[in-house]
């Protein structure tokens, strides 16, 4: 799908209102990739994808890393019950391991999963360089698997957007539970109508 740029933004600026230059440099880099994506097969998926990563990333439009001072990762630490059902096993590791990307993977076992997913070599691995995970194609790449094979809670884009079936509330459990579903669903259904307007096959 090709994306009329300027159609995009004058519908972004009219739902969401004004932006900065880094959401326009944000946002292409995030259309290119996903343009470029061959398992990427319904608009709805990418409305979907980009409600996430608006949410996620803090309406920035660029990978980042989960806010908090060292101290607040100690809950992910390899000596918690939630340190332990992320993977983390050696100390540091809730730090070392924290949330990053444009969807915010988290623990030593999800970058163990996804360095996997993405069939990346020993020397590229996720678990032994996990700042790789802010590289936008990475991020882009980890979020498009992660969506499509349901590798973050084991629901993925099919069991909720395909055919006639289009649920962006419960679509939410793919990252997160139901936390702010309602916000995101409303992102999604923007992005939606922006894409049909923007796009060409």
């Amino acid at each position: 799908m090709q994306v009329d740029n300027k159609a995009f933004f004058d519908g972004y600026r009219a739902a969401f209102g004004r932006f900065r230059q880094s959401t326009v440099t944000g946002l292409e880099l995030l259309g290119r990739h996903m343009t470029e994506d061959p398992d990427l097969t319904d608009l709805r998926w990418a409305a979907y994808m980009l409600a996430t990563v608006k949410h996620e990333c803090a309406n920035r439009w660029h990978p980042i890393i989960e806010f908090g001072k060292r101290s607040y990762f100690d809950k992910y630490e390899a000596d918690t019950a939630l340190g332990k059902r992320l993977g983390n096993r050696d100390p540091g590791d809730g730090w070392r391991y924290r949330g990053r990307g444009y969807v915010q993977i988290t623990g030593r076992a999800n970058y163990e999963r996804m360095t996997k997913a993405l069939g990346l070599s020993p020397e590229e691995s996720l678990v032994d360089d996990p700042e790789q995970t802010l590289r936008p194609e990475i991020a882009y790449r980890i979020m498009s698997v992660g969506m499509r094979k349901g590798l973050f809670t084991g629901k993925k884009l099919g069991d909720y957007i395909s055919g006639e079936t289009c649920d962006y509330r419960n679509a939410r459990r793919m990252i997160n539970g139901l936390d702010q579903a309602d916000t995101i669903r409303g992102f999604a259904v923007t992005f939606e109508n922006l894409l049909r307007d923007a796009v060409s096959v």
